[in-house]
């Protein structure tokens, strides 16, 4: 977004996105921003941007509009898990800095504007040898591909094992926002396999032959282009976790976070399921009867993890639970399970952290989603009473002067001032009895020492207390006259480059 427009939203320039603001007449509803070109202005940064990051290393490709006003994607070459890590903080970095330089503000928030898409990172994850060969590449013929298939077992088994570890690898204040909205994956971990693999995998629960899956021909529309069979994996961009051809995609990372500690639990989860599997192979005296039995085991332990269907679905969220699936909706309910038994035996067994560092990882992570959400509402109850507040005042004092004067010289009802002064002057009220309720959350925060009950407070009161405001002052952005308001709107800030 435009910088000087940034410099007018203390909001924005504290927190990183907007903690107040109606929507506009126009957002995304028509997609043209996600199916139009880039706008030169921002093809002059993208392209200054490819120029520092290949100066790093850095090799970038993919870049164009995504749905939301103002959103565009960057997609960078694979690496391995250290080095594309350190890439892409530096990628944050470097964002940043090259937007400066064009007049711009690049926002990694992952929810800058309420009521239109927020940002995310795809985490595609693979696993190979050391001669570079893809051990979740499935073939021509998966259902023969024993090797893909006991891979693809240990992956499903330890998403499902350690599907906390996964949530909480990326919570934060601000993917709290977009989880589960119709934009992101939902809260709950599930994993996408496509009709192909699930049928095969069907098929060897039941131990019956696998019959193959119909190839489906794409529709093309035209007749003299040659016909080719579609992608029997798909996309399913609902799914949290995702098969895509040879790879997983992790999908709810927030454009903010680290991918390292996603990765790390990752990593971590499938060694563990490995180390399982190949303590039960090395020693087995039919070595294909028990690889066998290993895979057809797993799939039936470990099934109530797949799921194809639609995760924006709310029948889907009530069939999660009834599977017996985590739904760890915030930060303040995932972040505490990372000191479950069974998460610190697993970390500390791979010498991933220690058990003190583990601890000392939630009580790090929930500070500093406290503190975030602290920062947002001190910036509310700041903007609220210096800002909002005093302009909608103004706005209706100089209208119901206007009244007074329009009644002195003639007898006319001055219905719409009359009710307008009234609209408003009940907004005023709400938004000070509203803005008064959040100081008091905010001081009663600040009593609570124990951080996991800090967290809860958090997300029990401060955070309600926050959106009644917002709804407030949104309403009477909509009905003040935009000359009394008192920072650029929606429109403005999405539509301004």
């Amino acid at each position: 977004m435009d910088r000087e427009l940034w410099k007018q939203r203390k909001d924005l320039m504290m927190t990183g996105r907007t903690l107040f603001g109606a929507m506009p007449p126009k957002g995304q509803e028509m997609d043209d921003h996600y199916f139009g070109s880039i706008k030169p202005r921002v093809a002059e940064y993208m392209a200054d941007l490819d120029r520092e990051l290949w100066k790093l290393g850095i090799l970038a490709k993919t870049k164009h509009n995504e749905v939301a006003p103002a959103q565009h994607e960057l997609a960078p070459i694979y690496d391995t898990t250290n080095i594309a890590a350190d890439h892409n903080q530096l990628t944050m970095e470097v964002m940043q800095k090259v937007a400066l330089r064009h007049g711009l503000v690049c926002l990694l928030h992952e929810k800058p504007f309420a009521g239109v898409n927020g940002s995310g990172k795809h985490n595609n994850w693979s696993i190979s040898t050391d001669q570079g060969e893809n051990l979740l590449s499935p073939g021509e013929t998966p259902a023969e591909n024993a090797q893909f298939l006991l891979f693809l077992a240990a992956v499903i088994k330890a998403v499902d094992d350690y599907q906390d570890l996964l949530r909480l690898s990326v919570a934060t204040a601000g993917n709290d926002h977009r989880l589960g909205a119709n934009e992101a994956p939902p809260a709950v971990i599930s994993i996408f396999l496509g009709d192909e693999l699930t049928a095969v995998l069907d098929a060897i629960e039941k131990d019956v032959p696998y019959g193959g899956t119909a190839k489906e021909k794409m529709k093309l529309g035209v007749d003299v282009l040659p016909q080719f069979s579609k992608d029997t994996t798909d996309r399913n961009r609902t799914s949290p976790f995702a098969f895509t051809g040879n790879k997983f995609e992790f999908r709810m990372l927030g454009s903010s976070n680290s991918i390292s500690c996603a990765n790390i639990h990752l990593n971590a989860a499938v060694a563990e399921v490995l180390r399982q599997f190949a303590d039960k192979l090395e020693n087995a005296k039919d070595f294909n009867k028990s690889l066998h039995d290993l895979i057809r085991k797993t799939i039936k332990a470990h099934k109530r993890i797949i799921f194809n269907g639609n995760g924006y679905d709310d029948a889907w969220i009530a069939e999660a639970e009834k599977r017996g699936l985590m739904n760890l909706k915030t930060t303040a309910d995932a972040m505490p399970h990372i000191c479950d038994k069974k998460n610190v035996d697993m970390l500390t067994s791979h010498g991933i952290f220690t058990e003190a560092e583990i601890f000392s990882r939630r009580d790090i992570m929930l500070e500093n989603y406290i503190k975030t959400v602290n920062i947002e509402a001190v910036t509310m109850i700041d903007m609220a009473r210096k800002e909002i507040i005093p302009a909608v005042a103004k706005f209706a004092a100089d209208t119901a002067s206007a009244v007074a004067v329009k009644k002195s010289v003639s007898k006319a009802a001055c219905k719409y001032e009359t009710n307008l002064v009234t609209q408003l002057s009940e907004l005023i009220d709400e938004m000070d009895e509203s803005t008064s309720a959040l100081e008091k959350a905010v001081a009663e925060f600040r009593t609570i020492e124990v951080i996991v009950d800090a967290s809860e407070f958090i997300r029990d009161t401060v955070l309600p207390a926050m959106d009644k405001l917002r709804v407030s002052a949104d309403k009477a952005e909509i009905v003040t006259a935009e000359s009394y308001w008192p920072f650029p709107a929606y429109d403005k800030l999405l539509f301004g480059v």
